[in-house]
């Protein structure tokens, strides 16, 4: 395992570690009385979302040797970005049915625009 990997790695457990300490502190504080359910799942969800956005930027700086993949992994980084940075605000600021059903919107949003983008790209090398 190269450094870049393990510096990647590093990176997604450092996620993972915090969204589960944000989750048991912020049960620790509905609890207590300081903040309430829907607190608790704002928070715990937008991490998610801002972790979404954090993976898509980091996505196109990895090293990929194929002028095509890296076209893929630079509109993927984006669309992902982008669409987890609107599922974070969404659960932030918007009523939680909305937030869920545009944060899942947004999302496989992200998702359906990488997914055609390659498609596309497919289309055109077979064309060519």
């Amino acid at each position: 395992m190269n450094k870049e990997q393990k510096d990647e790695m590093k990176g997604s457990l450092a996620w993972g570690i915090g969204i589960l300490i944000l989750a048991l502190l912020s049960t620790y504080a509905r609890r207590q009385g300081y903040i309430d359910g829907d607190t608790v799942t704002r928070l715990v969800i937008g991490a998610n979302g801002l972790m979404i956005a954090w993976f898509g930027n980091r996505l196109p700086k990895a090293f990929v040797p194929n002028a095509c993949a890296r076209k893929v992994r630079r509109v993927a980084g984006w669309s992902l970005a982008l669409s987890g940075l609107v599922y974070a605000a969404l659960y932030a600021f918007a009523p939680l049915s909305m937030a869920f059903w545009g944060g899942t919107a947004a999302v496989l949003t992200g998702i359906a625009v990488t997914t055609g983008y390659c498609f596309s790209l497919r289309a055109h090398a077979k064309a060519a």
